[in-house]
């Protein structure tokens, strides 16, 4: 697969974020490059492999394809994503990270643990890019003692491996070989089992997740990632 290069001449006047704080800290620059609305959800869709554009935004389902092709292009020009032409017979155009758009994984993760605490956190819509994110930021290695296995969670079209063990935890897109647990349903449901405290016996006879394998492995599985203790919220 060849990168589809953007054109010299829109290279040569590109010279930066259109938003400058100029401000020297580099955390400062971070939001002039991601700070843009819809910026930073859109790559973190793409941390689970190249998308077409109708595929983010339906991942994105609040976006507008005007503001969704000038948030890529955008992207593109700062060097954090890339288009892909797909051989055939897909033939397709996709967006992909590029090294230093996958580098942002770690900062959306803290990001997140950090927002996690808030007392207004709020929203009904989980992608399954943001589930695997999640996973891998609430991740706790002492409340995950003693666990092992390979999860795979089947989200929809996307498909998650997850393998536990040693107080570690490794999520990556695609099928494993011979999971002990599938977990299989819409993110926000598998999310509701995970972080809410439904219990999937419910889930199963709402016929929204279905279970195959260890069911032990699926009991003890919530405890692996406990969440942050929410902030107060200011008086008055």
């Amino acid at each position: 697969m060849k990168l589809k290069k953007i054109t010299q001449n829109r290279r040569d006047a590109f010279e930066g974020p259109p938003r400058r704080y100029d401000d020297a800290c580099a955390a400062a620059h971070a939001m002039e490059i991601l700070g843009e609305r819809w910026a930073l959800l859109v790559v973190r869709e793409l941390h689970t492999g190249p998308k077409r554009f109708t595929d983010i935004k339906a991942a994105l389902p609040g976006i507008s394809s005007n503001i969704l092709t000038q948030r890529l292009e955008g992207l593109e020009l700062t060097g954090i994503v890339c288009r892909r032409v797909l051989p055939p017979p897909a033939a397709s155009t996709v967006y992909d990270l590029t090294e230093w758009g996958l580098q942002s994984a770690p900062v959306l993760m803290e990001l997140g643990r950090w927002a996690a605490r808030s007392p207004w956190l709020h929203g009904t819509h989980f992608s399954p890019a943001s589930f695997m994110l999640s996973l891998r930021t609430m991740f706790d290695p002492h409340s995950a003692k003693g666990v092992a296995g390979q999860i795979d969670f089947q989200l929809g079209d996307t498909r998650l491996t997850s393998r536990i063990g040693n107080g570690q935890i490794e999520i990556v897109p695609g099928e494993g070989a011979s999971p002990d647990l599938v977990l299989s349903g819409p993110a926000e449901a598998v999310g509701s089992f995970i972080y809410g405290g439904v219990p999937l016996a419910q889930l199963e006879t709402e016929g929204v997740v279905t279970v195959a394998g260890d069911r032990g492995l699926a009991d003890v599985l919530p405890g692996c990632f406990p969440l942050p203790e929410t902030a107060e919220k200011p008086d008055g």
